[in-house]
């Protein structure tokens, strides 16, 4: 007997096509991807008015799009911070974290977390000079983008940026990647 995505039940944890939001959930947490903090300053609202903030946010859904021109993808949640930022801030930049940024990486993942000022605060950084965004100090290599189209997908933007900057600077140790639900060490 078939089933048609009709006759499927009505369960918001079911999709149409039969894979169940844990389901999928517990799949993707089988690859494991590299972390990254990706920054953005948010610019003053008046000149005159009080200073723009810098804002940071964790994801591990970014990728390599394009060697020419030279493309990055990085993947947010719609109507978060980043999205909303990033819809009017063209300007930011990535740090791919090593793996004794673990705390980093925990700091910018947090739900309900204090202002972004305060976890920046004891973080070695540097400002881009291309984007204005916070670079962090120690990364493994740090990207300054400026956005080239945003796609919306499902519960998130797709956001593709062309890449300014590209910088090593010399990062020890190996990256900090996410497996399982949890940060983990590769080794």
């Amino acid at each position: 007997m078939l089933t048609t995505p009709s006759a499927l039940p009505a369960t918001p944890s079911v999709h149409a096509e039969g894979v169940s939001n844990d389901e999928f959930r517990a799949a993707m947490t089988r690859l494991a991807a590299g972390v990254v903090l990706v920054t953005a300053h948010e610019p003053a609202l008046a000149p005159d008015g009080p200073r723009g903030e810098d804002v940071g946010m964790t994801a591990t859904s970014f990728v390599s799009v394009s060697l020419n021109p030279p493309l990055v993808l990085v993947s947010l949640r719609e109507g978060s911070r980043m999205d909303d930022l990033l819809d009017e801030q063209p300007l930011w930049g990535v740090s791919v974290l090593a793996e004794s940024q673990r705390h980093i990486a925990g700091r910018f993942s947090m739900k309900g977390r204090i202002s972004d000022r305060l976890l920046f605060e004891d973080i070695p950084r540097v400002r881009g000079e291309a984007s204005g965004a916070l670079l962090v100090g120690g990364a493994l290599a740090t990207l300054e983008c400026s956005t080239e189209q945003r796609i919306t997908a499902g519960d998130h933007t797709l956001v593709i940026g062309r890449v300014l900057t590209a910088r090593v600077p010399g990062g020890d140790g190996g990256p900090l990647t996410y497996f399982k639900g949890r940060y983990r060490q590769l080794g």
